[in-house]
């Protein structure tokens, strides 16, 4: 008797263990960079805003998968007429945004005329100014007719900034985002974290993640000992390489090396004096030994650009270096060009690693042939605002991470001014036709145009770095657009 007496006990801690043993995280925490200035990304183009909301808070028509093909979302079907003019969507069904409005197509139309309403902030509105008119043949089938055919339509609605909205709540998304996704708004305690929590009304698969928070953490030595600590779980695109090493013989976290369409470039503001000139523009290019810029801001690890394309673009052609590092030959266009040594220049930078690392020794070099320049570090809200919003700037180095985004060249007002009639010819050829040889053609030859005009100089692309605990599964180490979809992952036993 007192045997059973003390094995039923010993019994009882053994199934109690396996259970604790079988239980499953489900909560998460994710650091970032940089902090989004909102929480709206039809109204900025922080690619912070995309990293919180994409595919989590936000849904669009279609979206992108890991790989950047197009994947049906909120439209389970659609088609498009053989003039490319009509596209019709066919809407799920029983779908609420997270302040109970129902989808309907009427919430489409409001949200597609909004982005491209003369008055939209929206970054990409010049895609949704192409829709003529959207009718509604009932509640759940959507039809948009375009002014003329437009091929990349598509694919941009798969973008951060084509979410649908609510127009109950549209107004308070900066702060207090409400959208049809997986997740829904927990909190935000700026300068520290944000907080999303499961939609236990989610139209689609439920998510396994009960909550996620995501931490705010731009040093890279902090965020390191915070996933060390395992305070982090992972931390997409992490921005020091250098710091990598200190998690290859950690059993419990794993480097995990994906594609990104990363191109950095030394922006300048093509509708001031001298930048307006190209043979500035070809000295500046020239000044730059951009080899051995990568070989210190990325330890090599980069691809040289010569114009606005990523390598894992399907549309990426190489280029020849058109401006190769010659600083005599840079002096000698500077005169040419009438411009005096001694010029003075400003060249500002995000809190960035790369940025402010690029930026020290760009102005080393430009010093070098006689130009003066005075490095801004400016806080990322003041950069989006002054420099990205007005385009009150000299220099800035910036690197674009929006997918195929050649088109922002065309784009009035583009906050580095600049115009061509060669290029907007081309992308109006571009856009006008579906056929993929064609397109890839056009695209080349856009390129081509970039690479000789040198608006901006082209720097380095670089892949992407994410740290992450070996139990995950599911989180996104491919980024082919800004975002970290959440929905599908979840934690291994």
């Amino acid at each position: 008797m007192k045997i059973l007496l003390i094995i039923l006990p010993l019994l009882a801690m053994s199934l109690t263990g396996c259970a604790k043993a079988a239980e499953v995280r489900d909560t998460l925490s994710i650091g970032l960079a940089i902090e989004p200035p909102g929480l709206d990304p039809t109204r900025g183009s922080s690619e912070a805003i995309g990293m919180v909301t994409y595919d989590n808070i936000y849904e669009g028509l279609v979206r992108l998968d890991q790989q950047g093909m197009i994947k049906p979302l909120l439209a389970q079907t659609w088609s498009v007429s053989p003039d490319g003019l009509t596209y019709d969507f066919a809407l799920h069904e029983n779908v609420h945004f997270h302040d109970e409005t129902l989808l309907t197509c009427e919430n489409v139309k409001f949200s597609l005329l909004r982005a491209g309403a003369s008055g939209s902030t929206n970054p990409d509105r010049n895609t949704f100014s192409q829709i003529a008119d959207i009718s509604c043949p009932d509640s759940l089938h959507v039809q948009v007719r375009l002014q003329r055919p437009y091929g990349s339509f598509l694919y941009q609605l798969a973008w951060n900034d084509a979410a649908i909205l609510s127009p109950a709540s549209v107004a308070q998304n900066i702060s207090h985002p409400v959208g049809t996704g997986p997740f829904v708004f927990g909190e935000w305690q700026r300068g520290d974290h944000l907080t999303l929590n499961r939609n236990p009304e989610y139209w689609g698969s439920r998510p396994a993640l009960r909550s996620v928070t995501f931490r705010f953490m731009p040093d890279p030595l902090s965020a390191s000992n915070a996933l060390l600590a395992g305070e982090l779980d992972a931390y997409p695109s992490f921005p020091s390489r250098e710091i990598l090493s200190r998690f290859t013989s950690n059993p419990q976290l794993e480097v995990v090396r994906g594609s990104f369409p990363f191109k950095a470039i030394l922006a300048l503001n093509n509708a001031h004096r001298p930048f307006n000139d190209l043979r500035v523009r070809q000295a500046i290019a020239q000044a730059i030994d951009r080899k051995a810029l990568i070989q210190a801001v990325a330890e090599g690890d980069a691809t040289l650009l010569q114009s606005h394309m990523a390598p894992d673009d399907p549309d990426y052609i190489a280029q020849p270096d058109r401006y190769p590092y010659d600083p005599d030959h840079a002096r000698a266009l500077l005169k040419d060009a009438g411009i005096a040594p001694g010029l003075h220049l400003t060249l500002a930078f995000p809190p960035i690693g790369y940025a402010r690392d690029s930026s020290e020794l760009i102005a080393a070099y430009l010093e070098q042939i006689g130009l003066n320049v005075t490095l801004q570090p400016v806080e990322w809200p003041a950069w989006l605002s002054q420099i990205y919003g007005q385009g009150a700037f000299d220099m800035t180095v910036i690197a674009h991470t929006e997918p195929h985004d050649i088109a922002i060249y065309d784009r009035t007002p583009v906050y580095f001014h600049y115009h061509s009639p060669v290029f907007h010819d081309l992308l109006g050829r571009y856009e006008a036709t579906a056929d993929p040889v064609l397109r890839r053609a056009l695209s080349a030859q856009m390129q081509t145009q970039l690479s000789q005009d040198e608006p901006n100089i082209f720097l380095f692309s670089m892949p992407r770095e994410t740290v992450l605990n070996r139990h995950l599964r599911g989180l996104w180490t491919n980024q082919p657009i800004a975002g970290c979809p959440l929905g599908g992952v979840f934690w291994e036993p």
